[in-house]
């Protein structure tokens, strides 16, 4: 073998190596992956002297190193499966990953069969190196973590038991434990996970990701164990699951202590003084016979007063099941009430009335214990003292209390503390006003408080915070506007406010938490047609040009993503085109993540369907294989866009050559030796 090609294919070894030994932590198979890493790093040392030599390969030399850098690229895919993939599928697919590596071992065996060490100028330390390498890899066995092996197991029994049956509650808790999926953080970084194994195509894993209902199973397993952290949590930390769950007990608990039986039920009793009520007929929630049944979006039954006042404290989740509901419709169950009915008649018992919908008193009170509300009742009296320092501590206890309970959020709220803490938003002490804005952001977690703050006029002095106020004031007044804009009608309130100018200037200057809330505020404004100009004045788009092109940042998703928000708009596409964009979209296309590659394709589509000069620099960036590429193996979405595209180009470049042999045809003039001018046929 030539040295040029000798010595290209010694360097792909080192970089292949150098990329294994990179790759970090893995989240499964640590026994195996660790085992393989240091194994294939023995081999580094080979091709560093073989690399120095300078020589040559030989034929046998060259077929054996060109063998090893097959296995090391399945090896270099395998060990980022394991460390980038979803903890849940891969344990799933345990047998088949398990092959993988056993694969994977045969293959570097092979590889090394016979290796030509008199052909290598390589030392004695080297050679025996290499040959305890492959004496470790042709003994692997398929190595068996323990720990791995009992999460398999409890994993598949439980898929197998809830084949025709809902996952109870117990079982979700006890397997988020085991896979250390307790948080809302958690669960979406393994669900981002689970997407990106997805969209893998390499030939090596595609026998271990081509379980599309082991997919299916391990989506809903995690949108169910969603439902044991809070939905609506906008907090940088998130609450520990078991404090979650304890929470969510008693607010169950207080609901029925404070709307005991009413005494409706009465004569055709039993020895014991009243009828045995069917578990069916009975609230899950009260535990008393239902007067006006209603199913949830779970197809579970409660009484409509009951789930209603469950609901408005915010909760988005089933009671009984624990699963998300995919609505809050209420539908009435006429038929259990009128088997309910039936059965009060042959009781002799009156037949229970409908309820207003509500319990007796829909009030919060009846959910606060009274020293929490004697202690919130005293900090809102403070927050009117006018004295700053009581005021700044009342607020920050405020803050505090908001922060994670359901019923304080409530409760703070009815007792009148909105109107005074978007008084203190105009004070004059940063660390008060910082409070306070907090404060609002902790109690617009929950819906019903959504209207109150923005009837208690806070969007205007939550942006002079947001303007004026200290770091961490001005980042939390932009999660707050956030929290309001999820609201539609908020979005415009909010924009004819002025505060998009102050959220650009955020993401232009401020910390890296202080940008994602920007970022975030700014995305969901955007969606409204109105601030979408709003924005683009306000100088959006180059701070998200430069954290499009800065990986460091960690912001190429949220950059994109109003990016392609803006690009409906012509503002928007004016000046995301003056920016140059383009260059940058196409290589996202090329390398970025599959939504990525979406939002790119969609952004650089809006561009060239409204001008064409965009057209021209993506053709001269050859961007028709990229897209060729996304047309492929792209996201639905993706492959429509880059079709298109691609087909905006192929018109260009028709009607280029259209306009060519047109002008080729067409008379034209010239002139004579003397000057003159002639016409030309």
């Amino acid at each position: 073998m030539g040295e040029g090609s000798s010595q290209s294919l010694v360097q792909k070894l080192i970089e292949g190596v150098n990329s294994i030994t990179s790759i970090g932590e893995f989240k499964n198979y640590k026994k195996e992956c660790a085992a393989v890493t240091r194994r294939v790093k023995l081999l580094l040392s080979l091709f560093e002297e073989v690399r120095d030599s300078k020589l040559p390969l030989p034929d046998p030399a060259f077929n054996c190193f060109k063998a090893l850098e097959v296995a090391l690229y399945a090896a270099k895919d395998l060990l980022i499966l394991c460390h980038k993939g979803s903890k849940l599928y891969l344990t799933l697919e345990r047998p088949k990953v398990l092959n993988h590596f056993q694969a994977l071992a045969v293959e570097i065996v092979k590889a090394l069969d016979g290796a030509p060490y008199n052909d290598l100028d390589v030392s004695d330390e080297v050679r025996e190196q290499v040959e305890l390498v492959h004496n470790q890899f042709k003994r692997l066995k398929g190595l068996e973590e323990a720990h791995d092996a009992q999460l398999h197991a409890e994993l598949t029994t439980v898929l197998d038991e809830t084949t025709e049956r809902l996952i109870s509650r117990a079982e979700l808790e006890k397997l988020a434990e085991k896979f250390e999926l307790t948080t809302a953080k958690a669960i979406k970084q393994e669900t981002q996970a689970l997407e990106w194994m997805k969209i893998e195509t390499d030939p090596l894993i595609d026998g271990i990701l081509d379980n599309e209902k082991g997919f299916e199973q391990m989506h809903t397993l995690l949108r169910n164990m969603k439902t044991l952290c809070p939905a609506d949590n906008l907090e940088v930390d998130i609450p520990d699951l078991k404090k979650i769950q304890a929470s969510e007990a008693a607010f169950l608990d207080k609901l029925r202590a404070h709307h005991p039986s009413e005494p409706s039920v009465s004569g055709g009793t039993d020895k014991g003084g009243s009828p045995n009520i069917p578990d069916d007929f009975k609230c899950p929630i009260s535990l008393d016979l239902m007067k006006d049944p209603v199913i949830v979006a779970t197809g579970q039954t409660y009484e409509r007063a009951f789930i209603q006042k469950w609901l408005d404290a915010g909760n988005r989740t089933c009671p009984k099941t624990g699963l998300i509901l995919a609505h809050t419709n209420l539908t009435p169950n006429y038929v259990l009430r009128s088997v309910i009915a039936e059965w009060c008649e042959t009781q002799g018992i009156e037949v229970p009335k409908k309820s207003s919908g509500r319990p007796k008193s829909s009030n919060s009170t009846d959910f606060c214990c009274s020293e929490d509300r004697a202690n919130i009742e005293d900090l809102i009296s403070k927050l009117a003292s006018g004295q700053t320092e009581v005021q700044r501590n009342a607020a920050g206890e405020v803050r505090l209390l908001a922060k994670r309970n359901i019923e304080h959020r409530i409760y703070i709220a009815e007792a009148g503390a909105i109107p005074l803490l978007v008084k203190l938003l105009w004070s004059l002490d940063p660390k008060t006003q910082e409070h306070a804005v907090t404060a609002l952001l902790n109690l617009s977690i929950n819906d019903n408080n959504k209207g109150q703050i923005v009837s208690a006029g806070a969007i205007h002095p939550i942006v002079e915070v947001l303007r004026t106020g200290s770091r961490e004031a001005r980042e939390n007044a932009a999660a707050t506007l956030f929290s309001l804009s999820v609201v539609d009608e908020n979005k415009v309130t909010i924009g004819n406010c002025g505060a998009i100018p102050a959220l650009v200037d955020l993401l232009r200057d401020g910390t890296p938490r202080g940008k994602k809330d920007a970022a975030t505020a700014l995305f969901n404004l955007s969606i409204y047609q109105g601030n979408k100009s709003r924005a683009v004045r306000a100088g959006i788009v180059p701070p998200l040009i430069e954290l499009l092109g800065d990986s460091n940042a960690g912001m190429v998703d949220e950059a994109l993503a109003i990016l392609a928000i803006l690009a409906t708009h012509p503002e928007g596409r004016t000046a995301i085109g003056q920016a140059n964009a383009t260059p940058m979209l196409i290589e996202i296309i090329t390398s970025g993540s599959p939504r990525n590659k979406e939002n790119g394709a969609a952004v650089l589509l809006a561009l060239c369907t409204f001008d064409p000069a965009h057209i021209v620099i993506a053709q001269l960036l050859d961007a028709f294989g990229p897209l060729s590429e996304l047309v492929q193996d792209g996201t639905t979405r993706a492959k429509r866009k880059a079709a298109q595209l691609l087909d905006l180009m192929r018109r260009q470049e028709a009607e280029k050559a259209e306009q060519s042999i047109i002008e080729d045809q067409s008379p034209g003039f010239s002139t004579d030796a003397g000057g003159h001018s002639a016409l030309c046929i």
